[in-house]
């Protein structure tokens, strides 16, 4: 795999699959451009060389074709405003316009083409989609890990239409950070999982009860682990037919020695709402009609302790519903802990993307803990050991 700093882009124009798809609010401004920083290192290595750089990237999921929407020209001005220089746009991503101006494309130049997605071939992995795509630039770079894990078109399928395949500075750090987790791990090794379905998260649950020491689970897929021990869960979120596989989960963490921690309290609310009535109850002991959405202050302090006293962290998924403000305090308290250990402890801390990568980023604390992934599904099929198309392309 060809590395970015081994490669010298003087006088050749780098068709960079970046990640740009950004959440835009009503007046289609970005409200974090987390992904685009992340990329800066890229495009600023190839026009310091003497290269000129053509983005591509997707936005959303568009459906039936162009869609304002989901144009990329939304960020045309903030991307000339953090790049410090004129950033050019194409009104589609191949044909003869984007292929004229990829073509009269100067050293020091970009340009950004259109939405990916606005053609359906992108997401097929069309070859002949691929084609047209690399005959705008000389080499490749791919610097989205974030969608390292789709065959797509400009993701994976065309490399093979160029000699040089490179892989950019996120592509590497992400491989890298993931590396580091999965073999040289220092410990006590902590791992945090999260979010609403244990189904999302079974194979690297399976793989990390192999290297971790502790293993935390919280958020929306403790209810079926709660459920299936004879615990009341009221109308909390519940796989129902997944609560045998809960049940094995926690037998193979106690055959392999691994502690594996549940909540001990949960808040829980009337309604699922920032402002519906709440109160704290033991486990297992949610009232019907009422429904989990937060970690309690009891276990907010325990998973704390466990993640303070750690050597190496690995957090992926919030602990509850913490886009509601009122239900946001364990994932805080969490966030906070890992911060505390990354700083004091000297912990290596890898928080692992999407709803993880937002909850830390919404607390201030993005800059403060080892690394933070921008590839959230990529991340998890990388730990699980799965071969991802888009890395697999670069070889």
């Amino acid at each position: 795999m060809k590395t970015i700093d081994s490669y010298n882009f003087s006088g050749k124009r780098a068709l960079i699959r970046v990640d740009f798809n950004v959440p835009l609010n009503e007046r289609f401004e970005i409200t974090d451009d987390t992904r685009i920083q992340a990329t800066l290192p890229t495009i600023r290595k190839v026009l310091a060389d003497g290269g000129a750089c053509i983005l591509m990237s997707h936005l959303g999921r568009p459906k039936e074709g162009p869609t304002n929407k989901y144009s990329l020209k939304h960020l045309v001005n903030p991307l000339s405003v953090i790049l410090g220089i004129p950033v050019k746009f194409a009104d589609d991503c191949i044909g003869a316009s984007a292929a004229e101006q990829a073509a009269s494309l100067q050293a020091g130049e970009i340009l950004l083409l259109e939405n990916l997605r606005f053609y359906k071939e992108e997401e097929k992995g069309d070859a002949a989609f691929a084609e047209k795509l690399a005959q705008l630039g000389d080499v490749w770079v791919n610097d989205a890990f974030g969608t390292a894990h789709r065959a797509h078109a400009s993701t994976a399928v065309m490399g093979q239409f160029f000699a040089d395949r490179v892989c950019g500075y996120v592509m590497q750090a992400e491989i890298d950070n993931a590396q580091r987790i999965l073999e040289h791990a220092e410990r006590p090794f902590t791992a945090i999982m999260g979010g609403a379905k244990i189904s999302d998260k079974i194979l690297i649950i399976e793989r990390l009860l192999d290297k971790v020491d502790n293993l935390i689970i919280g958020g929306g897929m403790t209810y079926t682990f709660t459920k299936a021990q004879g615990g009341a869960i009221g109308k909390s979120l519940l796989e129902a037919d997944k609560q045998e596989l809960a049940l094995e989960i926690l037998e193979k963490a106690k055959a392999k020695g691994v502690n594996i921690v549940m909540p001990v309290d949960n808040v829980c609310a009337d309604a699922f709402s920032n402002d519906a009535n709440r109160q704290v109850v033991a486990k297992g002991q949610i009232p019907d009609e009422w429904e989990g959405l937060d970690i309690g202050p009891e276990t907010a302090k325990l998973f704390a302790d466990i993640v303070r006293n750690s050597k190496t962290i690995l957090w992926n998924g919030p602990m509850g519903v913490f886009e509601f403000p009122n239900f946001a305090t364990g994932t805080n308290a969490i966030a906070e802990a890992v911060v505390e250990a990354t700083e004091k402890n000297g912990a290596f801390s890898l928080i692992g993307g999407g709803d993880s990568a937002s909850a830390i980023n919404n607390a201030g604390y993005g800059d403060r803990v080892s690394y933070v992934s921008t590839g959230g599904g990529a991340l998890l099929e990388y730990m699980e050991g799965k071969t991802l198309p888009g890395v697999a392309a670069l070889a």
